[in-house]
């Protein structure tokens, strides 16, 4: 047996997507540049996901736009992970650049996923998605936070 690789992509080699699985997804901008600060370029990432579902890539289940990050939760419908995340990577990195007057990387490339496994409570992943505004100490409760949405009830 080989010692494991380091480095993320190493860790991304024997990434497998699975249509009809439900992934809690997160991403970082750039040198985790704070652009998510500004309402219409998080209000962008969030109008995109549900753009993603309306083309039947996927159904959105919860997501949080951070200040240097994007959480969401969702279950993949057609095509692979990473044709999902460059489809919102490389439209949302277009239209923020155009919004912003400047040109270059908005997202790192890599992103994170995790597959919930069968017994994993979705209320409880959905519930750690949406309340890391309140972790991060932003807000005293998620639900003032600005730029979240969740498909359910919380």
């Amino acid at each position: 047996m080989t010692e494991a690789q380091k480095g993320s992509r190493h860790l991304r080699q024997g990434r497998h997507s699975q249509t009809g699985q439900i992934y809690l997804l997160t991403t970082c901008t750039h040198n985790r540049q704070k652009l998510f600060t500004l309402k219409p370029i998080a209000r962008l990432v969030i109008n995109s996901l549900h753009w993603l579902e309306q083309q039947g890539r996927m159904g959105l289940l919860a997501a949080v736009v951070m200040p240097d990050h994007l959480h969401f939760v969702a279950q993949l419908h057609t095509g692979t992970l990473n044709q999902l995340m460059q489809s919102l990577k490389g439209y949302t990195g277009r239209e923020i650049n155009q919004l912003l007057g400047k040109n270059g990387p908005i997202w790192q490339r890599q992103y994170h996923d995790h597959a919930l496994r069968t017994d994993e409570d979705l209320n409880q992943v959905i519930l750690y998605c949406l309340q890391n505004p309140q972790r991060a100490g932003l807000v005293d409760d998620f639900h003032y936070y600005p730029h979240w949405y969740c498909r359910y009830e919380v």
